[in-house]
């Protein structure tokens, strides 16, 4: 019954929105597109509603049917196979139903900004970093995603020490979000002469890109430090001090970017990254608010939890959250199947938004 409400609630709100916009009474040019984006948001719920609940009237109907004695045999026949039919398929349509009554993550639309970092194991830590940096590089071609590489940190050998990304594209941050945590790496490096096997590790975060409207700055509050770009080995890559390091007092929030040639670039790059990280925290301590009587199975997006590895030598990738354990590495890391560890992460969060909501 509390999910008919739901449902009753929906519709009449849809209806609502409709007879308001079409009206146009006391609406102000502020409010239209406002009440048309949730108009055309509710759209979708509600052809999924009524597909659920006529699905569900001809299930009964169908028993009706079955039941009636005095019906062509050849009818009841009909009535019965459609009735098992409906009953199997119903379970699949409430469930969909359901998920698109989870409250929104008003982040999920979002692009994203991915930040990876080398964590323990020198230079075999910094190569397995690139390797996953270019692993999402290769995800978001895949998607028809945009990959901007904002900033870059190399060792010279292959390995990056930290690198970051603005990907930009439809519903980016809802599908990378739970990418963010400790990625530990098994496998023989190549400059280990004797074939033991090392653990690495590099961490990464996936920050919602914040927009000024959604974090604003002041200006008093910044500290920025101009400085000359390096290179790998501290080799001098710019005879001009253009490289940023943006400093947010009131936080101690440091963000720096050498990338561009430009000081004006990356001082905007390196806003860029201090806003989406502010924002990310002004996140966290509301998701900790509304989570402080629960910890979810998925993550918590925290940069020292430890949520995935990669073991080469047995060719598998385990995500030690929803345990589930894939024994084709190279194509996690082309990219081809890490969709398929993406989806299981995606359906264990809704099951336990779900449960919550029971």
């Amino acid at each position: 019954m509390i999910l008919e409400t739901h449902l009753d609630k929906v519709l009449y709100r849809h209806d609502e929105l409709r007879a308001q916009l079409s009206s146009g009474e006391g609406l102000d040019s502020a409010q239209i597109p406002r009440l048309s984006k949730e108009l055309s948001d509710l759209d979708p719920v509600v052809e999924a509603i009524v597909t659920f609940r006529k699905s569900r009237d001809e299930m009964a109907e169908a028993a009706v049917m079955m039941q009636d004695a005095s019906a062509d045999p050849d009818m009841r026949a009909m009535a019965e196979e459609e009735f098992f039919a409906l009953k199997e398929r119903l379970p699949d349509l409430e469930r969909a139903v359901q998920i698109m009554l989870l409250p929104k993550d008003e982040a999920d639309e979002k692009n994203a900004i991915l930040e990876v970092r080398a964590g323990t194991g020198g230079d075999e830590a910094a190569l397995f970093a690139a390797e996953l940096f270019r692993m999402y590089e290769r995800y978001s071609g895949l998607k028809g995603w945009r990959f901007e590489v904002l900033d870059a940190n190399d060792t010279g050998i292959g390995g990056v020490r930290e690198a970051s990304a603005k990907i930009t594209g439809r519903g980016v941050f809802a599908r990378l979000k739970f990418e963010s945590g400790a990625h530990r790496v098994q496998r023989v490096p190549a400059t280990e002469a004797s074939g033991r096997i090392h653990t690495s590790a590099a961490t990464v975060a996936v920050l919602p890109e914040a927009e000024e409207v959604d974090i604003q700055i002041d200006e008093k509050d910044l500290r920025v430090d101009v400085y000359r770009s390096q290179g790998s080995g501290g080799q001098s890559v710019n005879t001009t001090d253009s490289a940023v390091r943006v400093t947010h007092i009131p936080t101690g929030l440091a963000v720096a970017c050498q990338q561009e040639k430009s000081q004006h670039k990356n001082k905007a790059t390196a806003m860029t990254l201090l806003r989406s990280r502010l924002y990310e925290r002004q996140r966290s301590a509301l998701d900790a608010e509304r989570a402080a009587n629960r910890k979810s199975q998925v993550g918590s997006g925290d940069r020292s939890e430890r949520i995935r590895t990669y073991n080469f030598p047995q060719g598998r990738v385990t995500d030690h959250r929803i345990n589930l354990t894939l024994y084709k590495i190279d194509a996690v890391m082309a990219g081809d199947a890490l969709d398929e560890v993406v989806e299981a992460l995606i359906a264990t969060d809704q099951a336990e938004r779900l449960a919550e909501m029971q």
